[in-house]
């Protein structure tokens, strides 16, 4: 059974301070008794202590990203190695910003899935089309092509540390959202690929999140969805109050 889950990406916002003060809130205003797995991502420098200061809690901790070697002389990069000595055993790979402004190919992602896997953590892996690809009418091949080359290669046991993020780029920051017939019509396609490529197990038991401009006004009719299975928040996350009412709405 796939499970529910809003993951809140802080990106590169909130300082020390500023980070245990959005926690505070979140642990303050988060509905208690809901069947959902909440994870935030805050930067690089306050993952250990967001670890420690949500100790107890239900709130989980995950990175924004990581490198694909398990060390050397990578300048400025973080291992996972690294990730799971603070605790964190959850990362974001393929977020749009990442493949955009770092120019992270799929090849790229997949070593970094790989790795991930291999340190017996769960990924979850951003997929999405930019707006010429809608445009032109060839957002399902983008989409297929970023599953094929960055999952594809798992075998079925893997995907249980898989989640899936599917992001419209032109949705991304934009206040622009995919309306939930087209957020359904991309969900059930990646779901039905999973199948196609493995079996009907493992695209029922995949949880596939949205991603691109959630907020409290929509959060309720894109998450009842048949197959969206929760959302990855960008800018609402970082407002306790928005990021619990996006909760509540699953």
């Amino acid at each position: 059974m796939r499970h529910q889950i809003v993951a809140g990406n802080w990106k590169m916002h909130k300082n020390y301070s500023e980070t245990h003060v959005l926690l505070d809130e979140l642990i303050e205003a988060l509905p208690s008794g809901k069947e959902v797995e909440v994870i935030v991502a805050p930067t690089f420098t306050n993952l250990a202590s967001a670890v420690s200061h949500l100790e107890g809690t239900n709130i989980q901790v995950a990175a924004q990203n990581m490198h694909q070697a398990e060390g050397g002389a990578f300048t400025g990069e973080i291992s996972a190695q690294m990730l799971l000595s603070v605790g964190v055993e959850t990362v974001i790979i393929g977020h749009s910003e990442r493949r955009h402004y770092f120019k992270e190919t799929d090849a790229i992602l997949a070593d970094k899935v790989n790795t991930a896997l291999r340190h017996n953590m769960r990924v979850i892996y951003c997929i999405g089309e930019e707006l010429k690809d809608r445009e032109s009418k060839q957002y399902l091949n983008v989409i297929f092509n970023q599953l094929r080359d960055g999952l594809f290669h798992l075998s079925k046991d893997q995907w249980a540390s898989i989640v899936v993020a599917y992001e419209p780029v032109w949705a991304i920051g934009t206040g622009e959202t995919a309306t939930p017939e087209q957020a359904q019509e991309i969900h059930a396609f990646i779901r039905q690929e999973i199948k196609r490529q493995y079996d009907q197990s493992v695209a029922d038991s995949t949880s596939i999140l949205y991603g691109g401009s959630v907020k409290p006004s929509n959060a309720k009719e894109i998450f009842s969805q048949p197959d969206v299975d929760g959302g990855l928040i960008g800018g609402a996350a970082l407002v306790a109050a928005d990021f619990a009412a996006i909760v509540q709405a699953i």
